[in-house]
């Protein structure tokens, strides 16, 4: 599951994984992915980390507390606002990869097998 507001990036990430053979559910915000998460529980979630509704650090939390053993790969762009880096805390939290935007098609793959344990 891709889990990003940026329609562009939502499309790449899920035409990555579409052309490696994966059914790919998305989501525009963490609140949809969490209710997606819940009724599908896909094999991976791969969420933006600034997002409205509900942003990526909480859809990790509330994942990673539902799903201890979930795959999440955390990616973001703005990974740093102040003092706070958006996705070393997302590690902290659970992600078991961080990606920082942009990123490179064959790093996300990589990346994803590792989740995936591939």
């Amino acid at each position: 599951m891709v889990i990003d507001d940026d329609v562009l990036v939502r499309d790449t990430i899920v035409r990555i994984l579409e052309r490696k053979g994966y059914q790919v559910l998305v989501a525009g915000d963490g609140a949809r992915g969490l209710r997606i998460f819940r009724s599908e529980r896909p094999d991976l979630v791969i969420t933006d980390i600034i997002m409205p509704e509900k942003e990526g650090l909480e859809t990790i939390r509330e994942i990673r507390g539902e799903s201890p053993d979930a795959k999440i790969i955390a990616i973001s762009g703005g990974a740093r606002i102040g003092n706070m880096d958006f996705l070393d805390v997302a590690g902290k939290l659970g992600a078991s990869e961080i990606i920082p935007k942009p990123f490179d098609p064959a790093g996300t793959s990589q990346c994803r097998l590792s989740c995936l344990g591939a």
